[in-house]
């Protein structure tokens, strides 16, 4: 397909039993100019209409759709409050506006009678890439970084979880709407990175990366890496899914062969 040209491949539309849509220009790449934050909106916005225009207007056999979101839903943790749900509002900021609006934009898909899943994605951690290499560079040198105070939550999830979520949602016919896709058990950024270093090396050094060194090197980007936010897979959990990876142990021979 051709997202800027308005263009699809109408044989793989007829064709298709089901779709999963996790198109979006990747947010933590490059440093967050007005301009990069349109195209991260304009690529996930304008792919979803897209995909809602083919599926009405070309014949198909399409049962369901999984649309990829994120936990950018969500604001930052308040003090005392329990974790975000599915049914919590999206966040004024930048992400949280992000995820109303690619998610309002795939939402007409139901209309032509499709099943439609949500996934609002925490962090990944894959061998491949993603957060988890960034994480993993300083500790091969023997130094773990805490970034600002290390207190921060982050919510993560394993790939093979995810890919096994979006699996399973395509199967569970009695999936529908929204489900938070991050593990049972979110950690602090200080926990996260000591595990991660504790089961590479031997000896490692924390090294605290201060906040307004973040700010400087990352910009308007570093209120996504200080922020903390705790969400629950309560949703996820009931609807039967059971975690490879749901919590920190489980990570420990992952994490050494990282």
């Amino acid at each position: 397909w051709d997202v800027v040209r308005r263009q699809i491949d109408r044989e793989a539309i007829e064709q298709a039993d089901h779709i999963i849509h996790l198109a979006g220009t990747n947010v933590g790449e490059k440093r967050w100019t007005e301009k990069r934050k349109q195209e991260i909106v304009d690529s996930r916005v304008d792919s979803s209409r897209l995909l809602v225009k083919a599926l009405t207007e070309i014949p198909n056999r399409v049962r369901t759709v999984v649309s990829a979101s994120a936990i950018g839903w969500y604001g930052p943790d308040q003090p005392g409050g329990a974790p975000f749900t599915e049914e919590a509002p999206p966040a004024g900021d930048f992400l949280g506006q992000t995820c109303r609006q690619w998610e309002e934009s795939i939402t007409p898909v139901e209309q032509p009678g499709k099943r439609l899943v949500k996934l609002r994605i925490g962090i990944v951690l894959s061998r491949e890439g993603g957060a988890l290499k960034e994480f993993a560079k300083p500790v091969k040198m023997g130094v773990a970084t805490i970034l600002g105070s290390g207190k921060q939550v982050i919510s993560w999830i394993h790939i093979d979880d995810l890919v096994q979520l979006y699996i399973t949602a395509i199967k569970n016919e009695a999936m529908h709407g929204v489900y938070n896709a991050v593990a049972p058990q979110p950690v602090s950024n200080r926990d996260f990175v000591k595990a991660l270093a504790r089961a590479k090396k031997s000896f490692f050094i924390p090294v605290p990366v201060p906040s307004v060194t973040l700010k400087l090197v990352l910009g308007e980007m570093s209120i996504e890496v200080l922020k903390s936010t705790t969400v629950s897979s309560a949703k996820a959990q009931a609807a039967g899914y059971v975690f490879q990876y749901p919590d920190l142990a489980s990570l420990r021979p992952f994490f050494r062969g990282t």
